[in-house]
């Protein structure tokens, strides 16, 4: 029969449940600092490339939609501030 037991504890894959020692990484764990940066920045090269750049075009549109909602938000906030200044000033005026 199978023994049940209250142990909720699951050993990693890999690993027996009996091998308490921790784990050093793998390969990474044996490099030195100046093979770990070098790893980084192979691996930061490697992202970059992945990337999806905009083209001029895209990028002279999403710029001009930023600068618009941006002047939008400024005038909204400039209205809203110039109307709780004027209840201010008739309120404690």
């Amino acid at each position: 029969m199978t023994e049940i037991t209250d142990s909720i504890e699951v050993p990693e894959p890999g690993r027996s449940s009996d091998d308490k020692k921790p784990r050093r990484g793998g390969k990474r764990g044996k490099k030195g600092p100046l093979a770990r940066l070098a790893l980084f920045y192979r691996q930061i090269v490697a992202e970059l490339r992945k990337v999806v750049w905009p083209t001029r075009n895209q990028l002279s549109t999403y710029t001009t939609v930023v600068i618009i909602f941006v002047v939008i938000m400024i005038g909204i906030v400039t209205v809203i501030d110039y109307g709780f200044t004027e209840v201010m000033k008739t309120v404690f005026g």
